[in-house]
């Protein structure tokens, strides 16, 4: 199975449904790891998150890596399959910011930060397909 991952990345996986190669438990499991799946849980999981939040506060991601930490407002998230997740946003000092990762490195926080104008209607956390 792993000698077709490289030539599956380029294929279209309802092609793969006809190929006598490849079973129905082969195909659901390639779905369920392609970066949309993932995409779809991380923003359900943002909403909820956000959904708890007061009025004051908007969803912000926290990611610590080599001892570094960087906080941005998440506005928006992404995709590209099979395997890069996407998330935009702004740093505190309003500078825009996007990360790209592969779904097997995705770790971070959730937390919350203060919204600039909490008497207006939260944004919507948008949501991008590839």
């Amino acid at each position: 199975m792993d000698d077709f991952l490289p030539s599956l990345r380029k294929m279209n996986l309802d092609i793969l449904k006809d190929l006598p190669m490849f079973t129905n438990p082969q195909l659901e499991w390639i779905e369920q790891n392609l970066a949309s799946e993932f995409c779809k849980k991380i923003y359900d999981q943002i909403v909820e998150f956000d959904s708890k939040l007061d009025n004051d506060k908007q969803v912000a991601v926290r990611l610590v890596n080599f001892g570094q930490s960087v906080t941005f407002v998440v506005n928006g998230l992404g995709y590209s399959n099979p395997s890069l997740i996407r998330f935009s946003g702004t740093m505190p000092n309003g500078s825009p910011v996007e990360l790209i990762q592969h779904v097997s490195q995705i770790s971070f926080l959730l937390t919350s930060s203060l919204r600039d104008n909490p008497t207006e209607p939260k944004q919507e956390i948008g949501f991008k397909t590839e």
